[in-house]
């Protein structure tokens, strides 16, 4: 039995890469729909609650990329 199934592999990075791609754009789309900037917000305002918001927006749209691609 081989370890490293070179197919395998390149898939998995194929996939992650789609993955990252798909969850930039949702984050990009998330700020461009919410009042106010993001960035300007968490690291001027120290809004701590909206950093929450956004890691758990993060977390939320991987954990639904890794099921769809997982399947």
């Amino acid at each position: 039995m081989e370890y490293l199934n070179a197919k395998a592999f390149a898939a998995s990075i194929i996939y992650s890469l789609l993955g990252i791609v798909i969850l930039v754009i949702s984050f990009y789309l998330f700020n461009k729909l919410t009042p106010g900037t993001l960035r300007k917000e968490i690291m001027e305002e120290h809004n701590t609650a909206l950093a929450i918001l956004g890691a758990a927006f993060m977390l939320a749209v991987a954990l639904i990329i890794s099921a769809a691609i997982h399947g």
